[in-house]
Order: structure tokens, then C-alpha cells, then sequence
């Protein structure tokens, strides 16, 4: 519960002056026994951003190891219960077998949003926000908070081919725009 609320108050600061909603998941009871005290904090536009946050609080908890531990952040154009379900399932993925980690990347199942062609998600450095909302110091370690960014199943194809670098060299000289739901594949 404490790491929960240090990120809670990590996330607020980060983005002081943004409204802050903090969403208790109602998921089904083997999900909540993996993540007992999951929030995901819905960050509205702001000074900081002009685009909507949505944050994990409790990731850290279910599967830290010497004290550090990931929480992750989806950012999108809109407010959507969509985006809050979806890094909800982020936080049940990462709790065991499937345990996600920077450069990783995960099927979604079915569009980020209706009619877009991005159905996975990429672990990266959370390149919207810098390394300030990256590094959140905790009691007794740190998490670092990673991006989940929504990308297609080509583009996770490349970068099993050619690397992680090399899909983010394709993301900068496309200069796509990462909350853009119709974006095109850059490969």
C-alpha cells in the first residue's frame, strides 16, 4: 500500500497542476490476489501535457525484487474507461510468466481503439515525459515507470528482425505521433 501511494504522489507532482483521478480496478478475483492494491491514476491534460496519462499504482508491490520494480504508462488522446481496462491488463500480464521489462512487448488482442492497426504494445523509455517520471523513488527502492506504446504487429516484427534501436530510428525519422490512433505502421 505504501508504493502504491509514494507513486500516487510521485505521478501528482510530476504532473502538478494536471487533474488527477485515481481508479480502484474492479477485476475478477484471481486478478486482484495478483495485484492486490492496483490503481491507475488518469492524468487530464495540463500544463506538463496535452494529452491524457494513465498510470499504474501497485505493479511495483505484486512484483518487486530487491526493492525495484516497474509500474508503466499508457498515453492517449482521449479519456477512455478503454485506456484504464488496458493498463489494468498491462499489470495483470506483467505479474508472472509473462513478467514485461524495457524493450518487451505484448499482443493486446484486438485494436489499441476501434479501427486502429496497432494490437500490441511496446515497453519503452517514457519518451512524452523524461526520466523525471521515470524514476520514481519509493520506501526501501525505486520503480521505474515504462511506457506501453501502442504499435502493430509489422512493427513488432521489425524490431524482432532488426532490434529494438532500430524500430525506435523508424519511429523518429517517421516522426509519428505516439497518441495518434490511426497512425501508419512505419513499416
Amino acid at each position: 500500500m505504501l508504493a502504491a501511494e509514494a507513486v500516487e504522489s510521485h505521478v501528482r507532482a510530476f504532473f502538478k497542476g494536471h487533474a488527477v483521478e485515481v481508479v480502484v480496478c474492479d477485476l475478477e478475483p484471481d486478478r486482484r490476489e495478483a495485484v492486490l492494491d492496483l490503481r491507475v491514476l488518469v492524468v487530464g491534460p495540463g500544463p506538463r501535457s496535452g494529452s491524457w496519462a494513465y498510470v499504474t499504482a501497485g505493479c511495483w508491490a505484486a512484483m518487486e525484487k530487491d526493492g525495484h520494480g516497474l509500474e508503466f504508462v499508457v498515453t492517449a488522446h482521449v479519456r477512455d474507461q478503454r485506456f484504464i481496462d488496458l493498463i489494468a491488463m498491462i499489470a495483470h500480464y506483467n505479474r508472472g510468466v509473462h513478467r514485461l521489462d524495457l524493450e518487451h512487448s505484448m499482443p493486446i488482442g484486438e485494436p489499441w481503439v476501434p479501427g486502429s492497426a496497432c494490437d500490441h504494445l511496446l515497453i519503452s523509455l517514457p519518451y512524452l515525459h523524461g526520466p523525471d517520471l521515470e524514476h520514481c523513488p519509493l520506501p526501501g527502492g525505486h520503480a521505474r515507470i515504462l511506457w506501453a506504446l501502442p504499435v502493430t504487429a509489422a512493427e513488432i516484427e521489425f524490431r524482432r528482425r532488426e532490434g529494438h534501436e532500430a524500430l525506435e530510428q523508424l519511429f523518429d525519422d517517421a516522426e509519428i505521433v505516439p497518441i495518434d490512433p490511426f497512425r501508419a505502421s512505419v513499416v
